[in-house]
């Protein structure tokens, strides 16, 4: 046996690294079946070590039935061990249909802001919060205390449901904030927004399944319904948003997101909202109202949720505190009718047991103490400033050559540029000129009649806003 044995003082522990090689060594076939091992003190003078460490490298390989010591003769590899292929083949594993679903969206799924070299005015769009904004400092206090107070119990399993004070903090913020009737009794806490969809799609839906979507829509809430085996149906939003009139029938579901449409931006009107129910009444359908950034509204009057329009308990609300606080927090959580809190509790519990309870009882303590809503007001008028930076800046800049939609509310718009230029065309030089934009085509289900960009700017200062927008003017 070659006993030339690398050695590094960084690496890991020295026996550990002897025996890794006395293993790969037996079974590869390298120390063949009932050969004898080198005596621990030759061993260990030859490689400059401690006895000892050879002593416990001999010791593993003896535990794991690698070697047998034979008394007063030594050491020897193990007789039976078929020799392992040095060279590592990747085993054929099959996939279930949900893990086909899953892996044929690999790579394809757009992730906003992850570009290999940043950019310098970068528009990036995604669901995140302004870090430079929120109070870290007064949350970092909260935290703390909570870390020092909590009871050994607390550090336990908690509730798959949530933490009580922050399912009554979280109620009673819905009704002021959004008009959502509700008790804290049917508000369930979860790791962000998608797992609420996935939950709703595990409990509510069957393979086959049809289940009508806004056309286009965000791609993780499509993804997560396609992959449980549903049937989407798409269905094509104008500036009013979703159409009810044109819903087919016979689905079971339909997710929409009526106070800022992704990623349209349109506002879904009473009107429609009130044919939207009455469309799910007829089908006994469920309606999902993803409320990913209903507390941002910048002109007229603030609408209500479509769930406070509910009389029959057929839309699930859901919400997350990725916008609003900072997207690492991975804090969600959706209103669920009476029926369904049991099957969708058991679902959260199956999934990962339960939230994280240190974090939610600091965010309980956040907003029940008035401080959530102070720094929705603080992001409010920051955001509103940006909004008009970006929207004097593209009428300086870019005037009629584009038409804006979705600036009534969120922290994203869409400009539609009226030229021929493809998309891919105009991000690509926009990325070449410092500046990122970002294509709607991704979250159509077919081809988008017209190129669309998404411009989010609530992380963004103002300055960097104007002087992004004024170079992409030299490319559309």
């Amino acid at each position: 046996m070659d006993r030339a044995i690398p050695l590094s003082r960084s690496g890991d522990a020295l026996f550990h690294q002897v025996y890794r090689h006395l293993r790969d060594a037996i079974l590869t076939g390298a120390l063949a079946g009932g050969e004898k091992l080198p005596s621990t003190r030759g061993l260990a003078r030859e490689l400059g070590v401690s006895r000892t460490v050879v002593l416990a490298a001999y010791d593993q390989l003896l535990a794991e039935g690698l070697a047998d010591a034979r008394g007063g003769s030594g050491t020897y590899a193990a007789v039976g061990l078929a020799p392992r292929e040095t060279r590592e083949a990747s085993a054929r594993i099959s996939l279930a249909r949900y893990g086909r679903a899953a892996a044929s969206l690999a790579g394809s799924l757009d992730f906003p802001g992850r570009r290999p070299t940043p950019l310098r005015y970068d528009f990036a769009y995604g669901g995140r919060g302004d870090i430079e904004t929120f109070p870290f400092a007064m949350w970092r206090r909260i935290l703390l205390r909570h870390l020092r107070r909590a009871p050994v119990h607390t550090l336990d399993y908690g509730s798959a449901e949530g933490s009580q004070d922050l399912r009554a903090a979280i109620a009673a913020h819905l009704r002021r904030s959004r008009g959502v009737n509700c008790e804290a009794g049917q508000v369930i806490v979860l790791n962000g927004s998608q797992q609420a969809l996935d939950l709703i799609a595990r409990v509510l839906i069957e393979p086959g399944d049809r289940v009508a979507v806004e056309n286009p829509l965000y791609q993780g809430s499509r993804e997560i319904f396609r992959t449980a085996g549903a049937r989407l149906a798409p269905v094509a939003v104008d500036q009013d948003g979703l159409d009810p009139a044109r819903l087919p029938t016979g689905a079971r579901l339909v997710l929409v997101t009526p106070s800022h449409q992704f990623p349209t931006g349109a506002i879904l009107p009473l009107g429609r909202r009130l044919a939207l129910l009455a469309w799910a009444r007829r089908q006994r359908a469920v309606v999902i109202e993803d409320d990913y950034d209903g507390e941002f509204r910048y002109e007229g009057q603030p609408l209500e949720s479509l769930q406070s329009l509910d009389r029959e308990g057929r839309v699930i609300f859901v919400g997350t505190f990725s916008r609003t606080l900072f997207s690492a927090l991975r804090i969600g959580y959706l209103v669920a009718p009476r029926p369904l809190v049991g099957p969708l509790t058991a679902a959260k519990w199956l999934c990962d047991r339960h939230t994280a309870t240190l974090e939610q009882e600091t965010l309980a303590e956040f907003i029940a103490s008035g401080m959530y809503e102070r720094h929705l007001r603080r992001l409010r008028r920051t955001i509103l400033s940006r909004r008009e930076e970006l929207l004097s800046a593209v009428a300086k800049y870019l005037g009629d050559r584009v038409e804006i939609t979705g600036a009534g509310s969120g922290t994203h718009i869409v400009l539609w540029p009226r030229g021929r230029a493809t998309e891919a065309a105009i991000i690509a030089q926009a990325a070449g000129r410092g500046v990122g934009v970002y294509g709607i085509a991704p979250y159509f289900l077919g081809r988008p009649r017209r190129p669309g960009l998404l411009l989010g700017y609530h992380r963004m200062r103002e300055a960097d806003i104007a002087e992004g927008i004024r170079r992409l003017a030299g490319v559309i």
